[in-house]
């Protein structure tokens, strides 16, 4: 494939991207509010729930756990006093600060997180998270097929702020999790109407719903600063405006305009060349935990778990040109990946088997070929992508990479916002290759790995299941250090890298601006701005 061609195809994508824009009329909201780049959550938002930025964006805002994170990625205690491991971490010790309440001023005990982690592990709730208590002992009997039970008996509390945890394995790297929303606490009121709640969540974060309607489904979510915080990171400003935008472009004109002050972790693809320039004293490209990708369900006609789709999962990878791509179309934004992680995570590991992360037009047309002796390939092959994000730029790429060097129909499929594709992705009706990505919920290979690829995992939604990959998740899990368990993840990564459950592009950074009369701004580990820190030119 030549070059010119394909940029040609970039110039074309860039040209007729369009505008959409959030039409819809917000309530009022206080000027002195900062106003933030945001997507209508997929969910009502409870924690154990919400696995997409959408929601999760609101997670972090409003629910502490019992750890925290600092913007480098260095866990501290925030709710917790102390959490102590046994000797061989199979049983932790945790107590809570004195002080901590909820947003209804509802006191954080023992027993706000033993029923939140109980409501988010049993079967009977279809939580999407319930897989991150799995490591909890109890767990297969809340959560299997034949429920025989209706707590974790890995949980008992102490007194009302004190409690243990009991795993079913050793896990000395346990309590970094977490700072996770997932293991956020939860309030007596939510297990009276828990969908009810989740339109009107009462966290223990330092925002806070404000008022009744708060949330304008499909437009806004207001929130406020909470007065009796009892965290490290108090709030120095009044409040957040959630606007929730169909199109990064429009949200970007927004910007320009001075009628949005943050875009949040990433400008839109059209302005990568000159955000810059536009916002000189108010812009960063700063490296975050995120990786962007594409999955290929399992059930996908010609991409099963067999040597047929092995062969075509292995082409389509070797049929991306990732380097022009993230050279031309996002101007150093990206980095062409070679793992399923991030680097922030500690470097790039020499995973055995990268190469399949390479273009290689000639190996890939050779092993298309080959696949097609098994079965002759019909159809197209779609890459599903959420048009409110900014994603039709690089999916039309990639489809023009694979197309050209394979000589298939290959196009891009779009879903008007982000709340569609993931309904359609979650239950299994996408009926094509969906982009995705990760952004890490706590700054561990572990959750890179775990929630996206392990049997059942709360985001393997290609239903990928390889016994010899779980157990070395097992394995490493187990390890004393996490140093010592970094070889055993790069062992998973390689059974990864021979059976593409989905096929990494490239690492993300946070490249984004922000209305030069904010004050204080700056991204954290996970790329989006520490909110608590900011102030707005103006304010007192």
């Amino acid at each position: 494939m030549k070059a010119t061609r394909v940029l040609a195809a970039f110039t074309a994508i860039t040209l007729s991207a369009s505008l959409a824009a959030c039409s819809t009329k917000q309530p009022d909201t206080p000027a002195e509010y900062i106003s933030v780049y945001g997507s209508e959550p997929q969910n009502p938002l409870v924690p154990t729930n919400t696995n997409e930025n959408g929601g999760g964006t609101l997670m972090e805002t409003l629910f502490d756990g019992l750890v925290d994170y600092d913007p480098e990625g260095k866990p501290y205690n925030q709710v917790a006093e102390s959490i102590t491991p046994n000797a061989d971490s199979t049983k932790f010790t945790v107590v809570i600060k004195d002080g901590w309440q909820f947003h209804n001023g509802e006191e954080v005990t023992s027993d706000s997180f033993i029923d939140a982690w109980n409501y988010g592990a049993d079967v009977k709730n279809a939580q999407l998270g319930s897989d991150f208590f799995s490591n909890i002992k109890g767990f297969d009997e809340l959560s299997g097929d034949n429920r025989t039970a209706d707590k974790l008996s890995g949980l008992t509390k102490i007194d009302d702020h004190t409690f243990t945890v009991e795993l079913s394995a050793p896990e000395a790297t346990w309590p970094l999790r977490l700072g996770y929303y997932a293991y956020a606490p939860l309030p007596k009121v939510a297990f009276k109407d828990m969908d009810a709640f989740g339109e009107h969540p009462i966290g223990n974060g330092p925002y806070m719903m404000d008022g009744d309607n708060a949330w304008t489904h499909n437009v806004n979510v207001r929130l406020k600063a909470f007065d009796n915080y009892s965290g490290k990171d108090k709030a120095q400003n009044a409040g957040l405006n959630f606007v929730f935008y169909t199109s990064l472009d429009t949200a970007y004109a927004d910007l320009q305009a001075g009628d949005l002050d943050s875009v949040r972790e990433t400008v839109g693809p059209n302005a990568y060349p000159s955000y810059q320039a536009d916002f000189p004293q108010s812009h960063s490209n700063r490296a975050m935990a995120s990786i962007e990708s594409f999955g290929i369900p399992f059930n996908l006609k010609h991409f099963g778990n067999d040597e047929e789709g092995k062969l075509r999962r292995h082409a389509l990878s070797m049929a991306i040109n990732r380097d022009l791509i993230t050279e031309k179309l996002f101007f150093g934004a990206r980095t062409p990946a070679e793992d399923f992680g991030s680097p922030t995570l500690g470097g790039t590991p020499d995973i055995k088997g990268k190469e399949v992360l390479t273009y290689q037009p000639e190996k890939a047309r050779e092993l298309w070929a080959k696949a097609d002796k098994i079965r002759p390939f019909t159809g197209k092959f779609q890459i599903a992508y959420n048009a409110d994000g900014g994603h039709q730029s690089w999916v039309e790429a990639v489809t023009n990479s694979i197309r050209q060097t394979l000589g298939i129909p290959a196009e891009g499929r779009a879903y008007p916002n982000f709340k569609g594709l993931r309904d359609d992705v979650v239950n299994r009706n996408v009926g094509a290759g969906y982009r995705t990505g990760w952004l890490g919920d706590y700054p561990s290979i572990a959750n890179f790995l775990e929630s996206q690829y392990r049997t059942k995992g709360s985001s393997n939604d290609t239903d990928y299941s390889s016994a010899e990959f779980d157990a070395l998740l097992a394995k490493a899990a187990s390890s004393p250090s996490a140093e010592k368990a970094q070889p055993i993840y790069n062992q998973a990564q390689a059974v990864l890298m021979e059976d593409l459950p989905q096929i990494p592009l490239w690492y993300k950074s946070a490249s984004t601006a922000w209305n030069p009369n904010l004050k204080h701004f700056q991204t954290g580990w996970n790329g989006y701005p520490e909110f608590t820190k900011l102030t707005k030119e103006g304010d007192n």
